[in-house]
């Protein structure tokens, strides 16, 4: 087992709150491997690198020699998790659940150490569960309670409906930490509430409650909404290397800092070396380059990465970019700008519109890579250069 202070500072790595921090000190000290808990229900087949955060965190406690357990919510899943919703989530069928499990798995493994990750069902103990035995559960908790959750509370003073069976999802996960006799359960900011009743109802069957840590929600590309497949502004663990590549390349050099923390398994004096180099003129691209490449290699392969990074550099010279190009400034009054103002405000296109339609004819790039959304957007502090059809560039800095 890792010694106390270095367990401690491999922990605290970009968490964003540790509930409570004395318990967890009290469980490291009994220098045995602690059960560490994720839930994660299938409600969708594919990850992104937001979801890997948390996973990422779970490796870091099997490397310090604890026993992950990794628990797929397929009784939960056909329940469907309420947090941050503002309707009743359909539910899923059995099988859809059952097919969305199977990929998870393929997933994970990408990261966690298999031989040491115990894969549970909360089905398992949930559908030996008795209707006498659900309302037994169900009384250990007030409709008060369950007010206090920001989604319920917002939901029902606006007058949208609650299901019944909602109230029933945070209970089931509080008690899924009491079958697994959890140490540590690890979850979203999102999942604080979800997290804190498995606290409680340890507590009510007379074990020593697991410690919450809570984990931040990683931005997606455009630097200020959380990443995710709907907002388009995601990295998929299943993409293709040269794909993924090029995504982690369009991120600001700012944001990359966050990815490092987060993503990254390299330690942060490593990083904070990074940050000195880039101060003392090295190209930030190139530390950009060690992401993409740690991330790729995690996915696929190192060799995979390689070619991926090569390719990169090939398409950026096949542009023939010239030398000498404009180099323009653009303000972001919230975070962010989108492609088509970037295009017309530097002057490549006569208006919007315009910029729209190239996009929309494939004629557009950003450092060599074409772009497809029509609505994408760029954070604040990103430093790219813009192509429009064969003759058209600009360096544009978005401050």
């Amino acid at each position: 087992m890792a010694g106390l202070e270095h367990a401690l500072e491999v922990i605290k790595r970009g968490t964003d709150e540790i509930l409570l921090e004395e318990g967890l000190i009290e469980k490291l000290k009994t220098n045995r491997p602690l059960i560490i808990k994720a839930g994660f229900d299938p409600t969708a087949p594919d990850l992104h690198l937001g979801h890997t955060v948390l996973i990422n965190k779970l490796r870091q406690f099997q490397d310090l020699g604890h026993k992950v357990h990794f628990l797929i919510g397929d009784f939960t899943g056909m329940i469907g998790d309420p947090t941050g919703k503002n309707v009743t989530r359909k539910p899923l069928t059995e099988e859809q659940v059952q097919e969305n499990a199977k990929t998870y798995k393929e997933q994970v493994f990408k990261i966690l150490d298999e031989s040491k990750t115990t894969v549970v069902f909360n089905s398992q103990w949930m559908t030996k569960m008795s209707a006498a035995d659900l309302i037994k559960l169900a009384s250990k908790q007030t409709v008060a309670r369950m007010l206090e959750r920001d989604d319920f509370n917002k939901r029902y003073t606006s007058g949208q409906p609650i299901a019944i069976h909602e109230f029933l999802y945070p209970l089931i996960q509080g008690y899924d930490s009491v079958m697994m006799e959890a140490d540590i359960e690890l979850g979203g900011t999102d999942q604080k509430f979800n997290l804190l009743m498995g606290r409680e109802l340890q507590k009510g069957n007379e074990q020593t409650p697991q410690v919450v840590i809570t984990m931040p929600i990683l931005e997606g590309l455009d630097g200020v909404q959380k990443m995710s497949k709907s907002l388009n502004n995601y990295i998929g663990v299943a993409d293709k290397p040269d794909d993924m590549f090029g995504k982690i390349m369009s991120i600001s050099d700012e944001l990359m800092w966050r990815y490092f923390e987060l993503l990254s398994f390299r330690p942060m004096h490593e990083i904070e070396q990074f940050k000195s180099d880039i101060n003392n003129g090295t190209n930030p691209r190139d530390i950009k380059f060690l992401l993409a490449k740690e991330i790729i290699s995690r996915f696929h392969d190192a060799n995979s990465a390689e070619k991926a990074q090569q390719n990169f550099i090939d398409r950026f010279k096949k542009g023939k970019i010239p030398e000498n190009i404009d180099e323009y400034e653009l303000k972001s009054s919230d975070g962010s700008l989108g492609i088509a103002y970037i295009i017309k405000d530097s002057g490549m296109t006569t208006g919007t519109s315009e910029a729209i339609r190239m996009i929309k004819q494939g004629a557009v790039k950003i450092d060599g890579e074409k772009v497809i959304d029509t609505k994408l957007m760029l954070a604040k502090g990103t430093t790219a250069v813009y192509q429009v059809g064969k003759r058209k560039f600009a360096k544009v800095s978005i401050v």
